[in-house]
């Protein structure tokens, strides 16, 4: 059922950052990512086909502005560096922008670990989301070109960030690389982006209308992915990041029992990292903080993910072992409607902690509201 507040927070976000009305479109990969999936369930929810439009306006505007140089660059045209007609028909095969407020730095300007949480580039982690939404577009309406653009970024976001250094050592991957994919802005890996990419990749090869060749193009990602995985610590005292964690078993859970791959280990250890990462984070006080001390968007990450529990539980129902991992983590489920329902509370949206970041709070807040469309694979 869709809800009055979800749907409110949905038309604030498309007329504030422009996907209609009058305003100058104000893009952000992250965030537009959870949009479009959450346009898509309330089309299918509110039945009203004005939704997928958005839905399709907003994707098209990521694709011209995220997929395109910056104005205050000196740069033009598309960040793959392809010809204008070209890049049309291919708009992710450079990537996509993150979308910060400040340009990159420079290839001669010294790092500022401060500064560079303001600075634009390219997030592993941002463009995984967008293939996740470009995959759900391509479910909802049929139409290939959205899981073609979705298996488009996800080789390029492979080749850009995964390295060998030095040559010979484990591959591993990169977490931040410049706006044209040309060099490492921070080259620390993110503690779960090559689960992350793995999950998605899987969810893009085991897609019904992929064509061969998308599919072969996706191996090399998978194999590497599949190694970096083996040797991975997933336990996390962040929400968000717990969150994440759920987010992919949920989606995982779906391509083990429904779309049957091998996988039934790798679901094993998500489960047991959520589990020990929960377990962690209960024994503090991180619910009792002030408000204006809290990251909502971080927070309803966590509410997101909590979400899809109920739906691994049914579909892990046969498998006596994984059924007990569900389990412990179902008694962590109140979570979600704690925090929910604090930031549904119309108060605490008024603090600086929401508005400083209303776009991305209002449109996570909306996903943990109605999930379903979002956690589907």
């Amino acid at each position: 059922m869709v809800t009055t507040l979800e749907q409110s927070l949905m038309e604030e976000y498309v007329e504030s950052t422009g996907i209609s009305g009058t305003a100058s479109p104000r893009r952000y990969l992250w965030t537009d990512a959870f949009a479009v999936c959450n346009l898509l369930g309330l089309a299918r929810s509110a039945g009203e086909v004005r939704y997928l439009t958005l839905a399709r306006e907003l994707v098209d505007q990521v694709h011209h502005t995220l997929g395109r140089h910056r104005s205050d660059d000196r740069r033009t045209g598309w960040i793959s560096g392809l010809p204008e007609s070209e890049g049309e028909q291919h708009p992710t095969r450079g990537g996509l922008r993150i979308g910060k407020l400040l340009n990159e730095r420079g290839p001669e300007e010294p790092p500022d670990p401060q500064l560079e949480w303001d600075q634009d580039g390219q997030y592993f982690h941002y463009l995984t989301k967008w293939m996740h939404a470009l995959h759900r577009m391509s479910q909802e309406t049929g139409e290939p070109d959205y899981q073609r653009w979705a298996v488009e970024l996800a080789v390029a976001a492979h080749r850009a960030f995964t390295v060998e250094r030095p040559p010979g050592s484990p591959k591993r991957m990169v977490w931040k690389m410049s706006i044209d994919l040309s060099r490492p802005l921070v080259d620390s890996m993110g503690q779960h982006d090559p689960l992350d990419g793995l999950i998605t990749c899987l969810e893009l090869q085991t897609d019904h209308g992929r064509k061969a060749r998308e599919e072969q193009a996706l191996i090399p990602a998978i194999n590497d992915m599949t190694e970096m995985c083996y040797h991975a610590q997933w336990t996390t005292h962040d929400p968000l990041g717990i969150g994440g964690l759920l987010d992919n078993a949920t989606r995982l859970s779906q391509l083990v029992f429904e779309h049957h791959l091998p996988f039934h280990d790798l679901l094993d250890q998500v489960l047991l990292a959520a589990d020990r990462s929960l377990r962690d984070l209960s024994r503090t006080s991180w619910l009792s903080r002030p408000a204006d001390t809290r990251l909502p968007f971080r927070e309803l990450g966590l509410s997101i993910g909590l979400k899809g529990l109920p739906l691994i539980r049914d579909l892990v129902a046969g498998h006596p072992a994984l059924l007990g991992a569900v389990s412990g983590l179902l008694r962590y489920q109140l979570l979600a409607e704690q925090i929910e329902s604090f930031w549904c509370s119309p108060r605490p949206r008024t603090i600086q902690t929401w508005t400083d970041h209303r776009e991305i709070n209002s449109v996570m807040l909306a996903t943990s509201l109605c999930p379903a469309s979002y956690l589907r694979c």
